[in-house]
């Protein structure tokens, strides 16, 4: 379907202009939320070793990753309504004044051995349902700041910072925690600190004129659930997102299971990891080219076939570090899909509804992820890992079965 929008939330940067390099409050953004991303990949790595330092106790450590996971799946809703329904800077700046100063506190009371779990805890509650606001409010404010014709590219440059934070922050988290464990909680207060003069130094309006609201937060909420069911192509790629994340987690997780049953060394484990990582690293800063070779739709399809060979590929490999290419290949294409996606979803979608579109996207893709390490667990208790990689091939193949056949793929235009 072609683009629809309302008058009233067209945004008033409609023309080309200057290129995304040469976009100084765009620029503000990316650059201080890479900062921003830094630092939460640095504590994100650090949390858990503080609590297996303060308790001794993997299974509170563990406690730790699943509250902010889960707060973060219940926030995305309503997040989705408050960055549509409130002033988005505001918003940013409230959860950024919140985020400095939870891990602030963190900071001081570890460097006064004062730290408990409870603080612990509190810190990742706040600091999740924040992260999860922040992010909405962002992905919906880029559409005010790039012209239509860079949301695209935009969308690649997060998605090339998104990776590059996550290589990077765990390595530079780890060797702060060992010079001090108090470190890795100052520097991503600081960079909260950054993040919020960036958002106050940004020039242009956060999001188009609003009319007061006169739905309820529920019936708010289900304006932008019926839009994105109401979008054949949308309505399509939910059901193509969810099992295309589900398997990218399960097989990682596999894959680390694996090595670790085969007796690899714990480094060797980790650079899986960053091998995946780097897949999508690269994958983010080809984007832009494979954009213009690949419409929306052909993408979509050349994605899951080429995952589903790719996925069934790593399991030849399955006790081997090997396995992690194949799956670095098949991520390649991932940053471009998602560049495309939310690129296209930020044209059709009127201004008003771009936080709640963006938040039932989120939520559905990243449920689902959640559920992958429980799903690889139970499936390598009873099967080999070569056959729960093989399975999670085949969640890739149903995909790629349904995209080749859904009308919403097959009738999207490409022109939004």
């Amino acid at each position: 379907m072609p683009p629809t929008t309302e008058d009233a939330d067209a945004p008033a940067n409609a023309e080309p202009g200057p290129s995304l390099w040469r976009n100084r409050d765009f620029n503000l953004l990316w650059a201080s939320q890479s900062l921003s991303d830094l630092g939460t990949a640095m504590s994100n790595l650090a949390l858990p070793l503080l609590v297996l330092h303060l308790t001794g106790s993997p299974a509170r450590a563990g406690l730790v990753g699943t509250a902010g996971l889960l707060v973060t799946m219940v926030c995305r809703l309503p997040a989705g309504v408050l960055a549509d329904r409130l002033d988005r800077r505001r918003l940013m700046i409230a959860c950024d004044l919140l985020r400095l100063t939870a891990y602030g506190a963190l900071f001081a009371a570890v460097t006064a051995n004062a730290a408990g779990l409870a603080l612990v805890l509190t810190v990742v509650v706040l600091s999740a349902g924040a992260n999860a606001l922040f992010s909405t409010a962002e992905h919906a404010a880029v559409r005010s700041l790039v012209p239509s014709v860079h949301l695209s590219t935009a969308v690649a440059r997060n998605e090339a910072r998104a990776y590059g934070t996550s290589l990077a922050g765990p390595p530079l988290g780890g060797i702060l925690f060992a010079a001090g464990r108090s470190l890795p909680f100052l520097g991503n207060a600081l960079s909260h600190l950054l993040s919020l003069v960036a958002v106050l130094c940004i020039r242009r309006p956060l999001q188009g004129p609003r009319a007061a609201p006169a739905e309820s937060g529920r019936a708010a909420g289900a304006e932008g659930l019926r839009f994105v069911l109401n979008n054949p192509f949308l309505r399509a790629l939910l059901l193509i997102a969810a099992p295309l994340n589900m398997a990218f987690t399960g097989m990682l997780f596999a894959i680390i299971v694996a090595l670790q049953r085969n007796g690899t060394s714990p480094a060797l484990v980790g650079a899986a990891g960053t091998i995946f990582g780097l897949g999508g690293f690269l994958g983010a800063f080809a984007a832009p080219a494979l954009q213009r070779r690949l419409p929306l739709p052909k993408l979509i399809l050349v994605l899951c076939w080429a995952t589903t060979a790719l996925m069934a590929t790593s399991a030849l490999f399955a006790t081997s570090v090997l396995a992690a290419v194949p799956l670095a290949c098949a991520v390649f294409l991932g940053p471009t899909a998602n560049a495309a996606l939310f690129g296209y979803q930020a044209a059709i979608t009127p201004d008003h509804l771009q936080g709640r579109v963006i938040s039932v996207i989120l939520l559905v893709a990243t449920s689902a992820a959640a559920l992958a390490p429980g799903l690889a667990g139970l499936l390598t208790a009873h099967l080999s890992s070569a056959a729960t990689m093989l399975a999670f091939s085949l969640i890739v193949a149903i995909a790629a079965i349904a995209a080749t056949f859904s009308t919403g793929i097959k009738t999207m235009t490409t022109d939004a």
